[in-house]
């Protein structure tokens, strides 16, 4: 057996054994706003709940490994002390992924992940509306438990206002698990779905992806392409050009030859096939023919 001192070893090792032993993990998805009322969205995957008389959930924004900054997330909560904690379903699962995405500040996720910002009852912060359970929160208390990078910060916040999906519950108001299909966290790219096992998403681009904001219009209301579908669209760099596009329509033509005249929608079904093999790639290609 592997015996390590932590102080012995790199903080980015550290950091991975920590991530892939203690998994799966729920995830928060955050939603705060800065002293300009500026959004921002990110999950985070130290996070459970601690307390229920009164409601407690604690998260952790840790110090980047790499440079030793500071999230937008905890900078957000020590302007506004207010926050909404949104769990992630399948659904919305590579949208989850693409919102942490390295953006700029200022920068709304929301938008860049194609998700919905929902006003919010109590606090500032906005709801994620495709989330099936939203908990608006007060914060409590901010413990830093260091000064380095991979240092957490423990954002102790209490539940002032609950939403549920009354999808999700039963006739007597209890919540059908099944139904929430809530997702968790692991180690490296893998994540888990309750009663499906691991399953993988690539990490988001280090040079940030486009976001769902950039899409043509048609792609971005679509009626084919799930919020799954999107989120994987948005995580590239740049969208193929002209003649990318008509070379690989070209080589395309032997299996699809009515491709060029297609219609949006039999164009997004034929990407959301290539985006279940994970080929997003060729999806953009097809949408873009």
């Amino acid at each position: 057996m592997l015996s390590i001192n932590p102080k012995d070893i790199r903080t980015s090792l550290l950091h991975g054994y920590l991530l892939s032993a203690v998994a799966p993990r729920p995830i928060a998805f955050a939603s705060t706003v800065d002293a300009e009322g500026r959004v921002n969205l990110s999950p985070f995957s130290f996070f459970n709940v601690f307390s229920s008389n009164p409601p407690i959930l604690v998260f952790s924004p840790s110090r980047r490994v790499k440079d030793n900054t500071i999230k937008h997330t905890l900078k957000n909560i020590h302007a506004t002390r207010e926050v909404v904690i949104n769990v992630v379903n399948y659904d919305m699962v590579h949208q989850m992924s693409l919102s942490s995405s390295d953006f700029a500040e200022g920068v709304n996720e929301f938008e860049k992940s194609g998700l919905t910002m929902l006003k919010s009852d109590i606090v500032k912060p906005f709801r994620v509306a495709e989330s099936p359970v939203q908990m608006e929160c007060k914060v409590n208390d901010i413990i830093a438990l260091g000064t380095e990078g991979g240092a957490g910060n423990l954002i102790i916040c209490e539940v002032v206002k609950f939403h549920i999906d009354e999808d999700v519950l039963d006739k007597d108001g209890h919540v059908i698990q099944e139904k929430l299909d809530l997702v968790a966290r692991a180690g490296g790219s893998y994540y888990t779905r309750a009663n499906k096992g691991f399953f993988e998403i690539p990490k988001p681009l280090s040079t940030v992806g486009i976001g769902v904001d950039r899409f043509p219009e048609e792609i971005k209301n679509s009626m084919v392409l799930t919020g799954n579908d999107l989120g994987m669209l948005g995580n590239v760099e740049a969208l193929p050009n002209e003649d990318e596009v008509a070379a690989f329509v070209q080589d395309l033509g032997g299996r699809y030859p009515n491709i060029k005249t297609a219609s949006h929608r039999e164009k997004h079904k034929l990407a959301q096939n290539y985006l279940s093999y994970g080929d997003v790639d060729s999806a953009w290609k097809i949408l873009l023919s």
